[in-house]
């Protein structure tokens, strides 16, 4: 009689949200409205439909919380000075009493149309499952680009990978750059017919990186205290400092793009439309 090996149970993780008041493009942006709810309210509704075990907004005002305390979402106050996203769920961790391997995924609380498949996509990468990477400190998502435009484009954040899918580099340069193809969309078969001779990569394009990130605890406090790299400087890329120092970070490949996130009222108009 043979025996089948069973699959190993998939650790729980937690899913954290940073909100912060400030921000100059959209003011008060994570109580926006969009179809009678909060902005962070529905993104922590789109992350409870996700596998995770528990969904908390790290907030830093106490509008935030009581947004969130009236819809049913739990959240906690983080100081209002840190410098980043990782700096807060830093904070957050250490309030949740998270153990170091604990699995945190950072959903950004602008992102209310964030797929939960690809939030358990990306956990997935560091918990116990066929799809771990035991290399990685960081996972993170990344799509095939279509347009020549969004790969010229300084805000869409490319990413180039390894053989094993863990990340080369991210950058808001055209990476990799097509040194004898210059204008031409390389990875596609309409390459051919905008510079005759060029072959198009079967299976190989550049990738757009979307902003979503897991953690085991223990590193996601470690992070803040790691040195800036001047890479990150450089690009306005915060995940590079993890690069600069020698952690690895695992790519998910999605097979399309997120939803639309929130930077600007002009984004919060279009995401306002997708929910009327």
């Amino acid at each position: 009689m043979s025996a089948t090996a069973t699959p190993a149970a998939a650790s729980p993780f937690t899913v954290l949200i940073p909100a912060r008041m400030a921000s100059s493009r959209l003011p008060d942006k994570p109580l926006a409205d969009i179809a009678g709810l909060p902005m962070v309210v529905r993104v922590a509704q789109r992350a409870a439909r996700s596998a995770a075990s528990r969904v908390v907004v790290a907030a830093d005002d106490a509008r935030i919380l009581q947004a969130c305390a009236a819809h049913g979402v739990q959240a906690i106050m983080t100081r209002p000075d840190h410098a980043s996203g990782s700096d807060r769920l830093a904070e957050a961790c250490t309030q949740l009493g998270l153990d170091g391997d604990d699995i945190v995924v950072n959903v950004q609380g602008d992102e209310p149309l964030m797929d939960p498949a690809l939030i358990n996509a990306v956990a997935g990468l560091l918990q116990d499952s066929d799809a771990q990477r035991p290399e990685a400190s960081m996972g993170t998502a990344a799509h095939a680009i279509a347009s020549l435009t969004d790969v010229t484009n300084p805000n869409v954040v490319k990413v180039v990978l390894d053989a094993r899918g863990l990340a080369h580099y991210f950058s808001r340069a055209p990476i990799p750059f097509a040194r004898d193809h210059v204008g031409t969309a390389w990875w596609q078969g309409a390459a051919q017919a905008a510079a005759p001779g060029v072959a198009a990569l079967a299976g190989f394009a550049p990738l757009r990186h979307i902003g979503i990130y897991s953690y085991r605890a223990g590193f996601l406090r470690q992070f803040p205290q790691l040195a800036p790299a001047p890479t990150e400087a450089v690009e306005a890329l915060e995940q590079l400092r993890a690069l600069w120092h020698g952690h690895r970070i695992a790519v998910h490949l999605a097979e399309t793009a997120p939803g639309p996130g929130v930077d600007t009222p002009e984004d919060l108009e279009r995401v306002r439309s997708l929910f009327r």
